[in-house]
C-alpha cells in the first residue's frame, strides 16, 4: 500500500470513528484547538542545517471530531525539509479499546502506535522511523494494582514500549478555565499514585509528566522519593498563561525559573524543550495576524530554553515538537528552524544531545543516531 492509498483508506474511515473518538477525547484534557492550515501556509522559509539528525521525542496521532492527525499528516510534517530520523509517540487518549476493563482500555492506543511503527519500520513510508519509541498511559491511581496494565502495555508495544504518561495538570484557576475531571490537587504526592510510579520504575520504564509550572516543585519531591525512576518533564514544565496568569508573565517566569533550577538537582529528570505554543500558554502565536518566522519563535522561547539548558545541561534536554498540539502556533519547519537558532551557540556535542542524543538515551533508541 502506498501513501496515497493509505490516506484514502484512513480518510474513508474517519466518519465512522468520529463518535468514538469524541468519547475518548473526554478521557484526557480537552480544549486544544485545531490548527489553521491556510494561515500556517502563508509563511515559508529555507530549512536551516537540513542534514542535522533529529529525533522528535513528543508527538501524537489521533482522530477527533473536526481534527484528524494520523500517519500521513505527520509524514507531511516530518518530510517538510528537516532530517527527522525517528520519533517517540506520546499518549493522547487516542484509539482506546471500546470494551473490556476500564483500566485496560489504554492498551489499544499502544497497539495502534505499534502498528504505525511497524508500517514505518518497513521503509515503505520513507526514512523516518515513526514511533520508534512509544509512551502509553496507565492510571497511576491504581497504585500497585497497575502492574498487570503495565505488563499488557509492554506486550502490546513490544520492544518499542518505553514508558507511561499520566498527566496531572491542576491549578485552581486553570481548573476552572480548562477543566480536567481526571486530575486534582496534589496527585504526585498521593500514596497510591507514588505506588504506581514505583512499579513503573521497577519495570525499567520511564514516567512522562505533564503539568503546570506551579506544580514543578511536586515533580522534584517525586524524583527525590523515587531516585531510580526516570522522569521526563514535558513542555519545560507547562508555563501557564490562562486567566490572571496571562498578565503577569514576568512573575510567572521568575517562579518557573526558580522551580526549574531546583528540579535540575534531581539527576533522574530529563526535560523536553517545547510545548510553549499550545493553548494554555501566553507564548502562543495563533492570535497573530500572520504566522511567525523562526526568528520570532526563537526570540520568544529563548529565555525558557536557555534556562533549561543552563540548569539541566544539554545531556538532559531534548527539543520536542508537541505536534499537532503546537501546530496552532507555527509550522513544523518553522519550529525546528527556531530550535536550531536557539542552539546556535551550542557546541557540536551539545547540539547532538539537544536534537537527538538525549532523546535516544532517555528512550533507549539505540542505533538511530
Amino acid at each position: 500500500m502506498n501513501r496515497r492509498e493509505f490516506s484514502m483508506l484512513v480518510g474513508g474511515a474517519a466518519a465512522r470513528w468520529a463518535q468514538r473518538a469524541s468519547a475518548q477525547q473526554q478521557k484526557g484534557a480537552a480544549g486544544n484547538p485545531a490548527p489553521r492550515l491556510d494561515w500556517l501556509a502563508r509563511h515559508k522559509e529555507p530549512i536551516l542545517e537540513p542534514g542535522l539528525p533529529i529525533i522528535d521525542p513528543h508527538h501524537h496521532l489521533w482522530q477527533r471530531p473536526g481534527w484528524r492527525y494520523l500517519l500521513d499528516d505527520l509524514l507531511t510534517d516530518t518530510g517538510s525539509g528537516h532530517n527527522i530520523v525517528a520519533t517517540v509517540y506520546m499518549e493522547a487518549s487516542s484509539m482506546y479499546r471500546d470494551g473490556g476493563p476500564e483500566e485496560m482500555r489504554p492498551v489499544g492506543e499502544v497497539e495502534f502506535a505499534n502498528g504505525v511503527a511497524a508500517m514505518c519500520g518497513s521503509g515503505v513510508f520513507g526514512k523516518t522511523r515513526v514511533a520508534a519509541g512509544i509512551v502509553g498511559h496507565a492510571d497511576m491511581m491504581l497504585g500497585s494494582r497497575v502492574e498487570p496494565v503495565l505488563n499488557a502495555l509492554m506486550r502490546a508495544g513490544g520492544d518499542r514500549f518505553r514508558g507511561i504518561r499520566h498527566g496531572v495538570s491542576w491549578e485552581a484557576e486553570a481548573a476552572t478555565l480548562r477543566p480536567n475531571p481526571n486530575t486534582h490537587a496534589g496527585m504526585l504526592a498521593d500514596k497510591k499514585f507514588r505506588e504506581g510510579i514505583a512499579v513503573v520504575g521497577r519495570l525499567g520504564l520511564s514516567y512522562d509528566v505533564s503539568l503546570y509550572h506551579t506544580q514543578i516543585g511536586e515533580v522534584a519531591d517525586l524524583a527525590g522519593a523515587l531516585p531510580n525512576t526516570r522522569i521526563v518533564l514535558n513542555h519545560v514544565g507547562g508555563v501557564l498563561g490562562l486567566g490572571s496568569y496571562r498578565s503577569k508573565q514576568e512573575e510567572v517566569f521568575s517562579r518557573w525559573a526558580s522551580s526549574i533550577k531546583a528540579l535540575a538537582a534531581r539527576p533522574n529528570v530529563f526535560v523536553k524543550l517545547g510545548g510553549l505554543g499550545q493553548s494554555y500558554t501566553a507564548l502562543r502565536f495563533d492570535g497573530d495576524a500572520e504566522p511567525p518566522s523562526s526568528e520570532k519563535v526563537a526570540a520568544r522561547f529563548r529565555p525558557y530554553v536557555e534556562t533549561c539548558i543552563t540548569t539541566f545541561g544539554a545531556s538532559r534536554c531534548m527539543f520536542e515538537s508537541n505536534f499537532p498540539v503546537d501546530k496552532i502556533s507555527y509550522s513544523y519547519p518553522v519550529f525546528w528552524n527556531a530550535c536550531k537558532l536557539m542552539a546556535k551557540g551550542a557546541s557540536s556535542s551539545e547540539k547532538v544531545d539537544l536534537f537527538a542524543g538525549s532523546a535516544a538515551r532517555c528512550y533507549r533508541l539505540n542505533g538511530l543516531v
